[in-house]
């Protein structure tokens, strides 16, 4: 039987047909690769396997996973907007809307969604469609930033610049995100809530680490206001402190912390 999903708002926050996406696609990437591909060792030998990539973003977890079932295996990733998934890379692109469609082709040996959920209002109601996509024995892999913690800064060329770092922090985090159905604390609940939806054998692992200005995590704190301007403006950030803000990324002189990644990982029983 097939099941409908009633439609409800998709508001995701940063938008694919900015300019700035592919910059931001390709930062995430160089930040979270090593990590999420790491993760996936965790489940052992994929050949053969059905993997669900959704919010593919630029393809990169979707390409792991196509080398990682090999030909006899099937890959499907999908995005609310595929323009930056690249065609004919050994696995199926399909645009979708989690919000309002029911979840594509199931059941599925593995389900990977990562820093997607964390934008999503209906966040809840999703993974439990997601986890009930799964095949016997199938995994549903959440990846998630946890963004509530401030100290943003870990060192910066002058007292200016850190405190810099700290107000656009606390606009990203208090105001801009929020006001798009984020939520910087979901990464934390999404163990015990692949529990409450009879997932076994639940692990998450939690990473993170510095960014030095020139590198993508630092990037991305000027590739984030760039796609969110109006709304960083709306929450008191000037045309001075963007014009800071985009110089100081770029300085090594400046490290910031980076998000903690929650990895979890469930499994149907």
């Amino acid at each position: 039987m097939t099941t409908s999903v009633e439609p409800g708002p998709s508001r995701y926050s940063f938008d694919n047909d900015d300019p700035e996406s592919v910059g931001r696609h390709s930062h995430l990437s160089g930040i979270l690769d090593t990590f999420t591909f790491a993760r996936l060792g965790f489940l052992g030998d994929l050949t053969g396997k059905r993997c669900l990539e959704v919010g593919a973003g630029g393809g990169s977890v979707a390409r792991r996973l196509a080398e990682l079932v090999g030909p006899s295996g099937d890959v499907l990733a999908t995005d609310l907007n595929v323009r930056h998934i690249p065609p004919d890379a050994g696995f199926r692109v399909q645009q979708h809307d989690l919000v309002t469609e029911p979840v594509p082709d199931g059941p599925w040996d593995l389900i990977h969604a990562r820093l997607v959920l964390l934008h999503i209002p209906q966040r809840e109601e999703i993974l439990a469609r997601l986890a009930a996509s799964l095949a016997p024995g199938g995994a549903l892999f959440i990846e998630d930033w946890a963004t509530e913690f401030g100290n943003l800064c870990l060192a910066a060329p002058d007292a200016a610049t850190a405190e810099l770092i700290e107000q656009y922090r606390d606009a990203l985090v208090n105001t801009v995100l929020p006001s798009r159905g984020n939520d910087p604390t979901w990464a934390a609940r999404v163990h015990r809530t692949m529990l409450a939806n009879g997932l076994v054998d639940v692990d998450t692992e939690i990473n993170a680490g510095s960014w030095p200005g020139g590198s993508p995590g630092a990037v991305l704190l000027a590739v984030n206001v760039a796609q969110l301007r109006k709304e960083f403006i709306a929450a008191g950030f000037t045309e001075e402190h963007i014009e800071r803000l985009n110089v100081a990324v770029q300085d090594p002189r400046l490290v910031v912390r980076s998000h903690f990644t929650y990895s979890t990982i469930g499994r149907h029983a």
